[in-house]
């Protein structure tokens, strides 16, 4: 069951935005690592097709300037993506990314937008499968760990990587390539503190006032995709809950790891 020593697929995007079914790709990283197995990096830089907002190449770094004068076209960066996605899912080789729901999601609108085969339709099974999420991982494992800061999200990325002992380099950090290895990284090091004796794990989890590694511990890769369904829908249930104290109508999507298409709906 030490699906974390196995051969894993890092996967991040970078994008104009976070609406899931309206924004585009601008990077893309899928980078293979573990399994005692030499390193496999693929990324990819695309012109989307649109302009990229300031706040959003802030984050990243990549202007429509660039993407235009060095991006490859959208559609064949969001195909290319999607063929070696595949690739490593029919090899039993999970995706591992962080929110990689959001992820998913958009590489699937993408496809859609370009007529191409999405990565279901690459798949040899009806559902997309294995997948391994950091923020569902983590929240499950730890669920009231608490902030780091007033302005850092307790399940940011950085916070993860800040808590789990792996160190945050910013200037590197919000690109796709750096952001999947960290998420493969920190993937690792939730499985590992797992597969520990409890009494020889970080001071950290022994001091938590809830933790549930024990519960990743008891899971081979199939059991860990289909726990993460659950957990991410009750994740979901929890916030839409707080969320509804001030806002009635607030609601929060739970599907997990690809949220459904609706036919019609807002994607162009």
């Amino acid at each position: 069951m030490t699906w974390h020593t196995n051969r894993l697929l890092s996967f991040d995007t970078e994008t104009t935005g976070v609406d899931v079914n309206n924004d585009r790709i601008v990077t893309a990283a899928a980078i293979a690592v573990g399994g005692d197995q030499p390193t496999e990096p693929h990324t990819w830089l695309a012109h989307p097709g649109v302009d990229i907002p300031a706040e959003a190449a802030a984050i990243h770094g990549i202007t429509t300037e660039v993407a235009h004068t060095k991006g490859m076209p959208a559609e064949q960066a969001i195909d290319g993506l999607t063929a070696v996605l595949a690739a490593h899912l029919n090899r039993g080789v999970p995706i591992v990314g962080h929110n990689v729901v959001y992820d998913l999601t958009i590489l699937d609108r993408e496809c859609r937008r370009y007529g191409l085969p999405t990565l279901l339709d690459r798949y040899a099974d009806p559902v997309i499968w294995p997948v391994i999420d950091t923020r569902v991982l983590d929240q499950h494992v730890l669920p009231f760990r608490r902030r780091v800061s007033e302005t850092q999200g307790a399940r940011q990325l950085i916070t993860l990587a800040q808590v789990y002992g792996l160190g945050w380099d910013e200037e590197a950090a919000h690109g796709s390539e750096y952001d999947a290895v960290m998420a493969a990284r920190i993937a690792y090091r939730i499985g590992a503190i797992a597969h520990r004796p409890s009494g020889e794990r970080p001071e950290f989890v022994r001091r938590a006032r809830t933790q549930r590694f024990d519960a990743v511990a008891a899971l081979d890769l199939e059991g860990l995709h289909h726990a993460q369904i659950e957990w991410a829908a009750a994740q979901a249930a929890g916030l839409q809950e707080y969320f509804r104290k001030t806002d009635p109508a607030a609601v929060v999507e739970g599907s997990w790891p690809v949220i459904p298409h609706q036919a019609g709906g807002d994607d162009q």
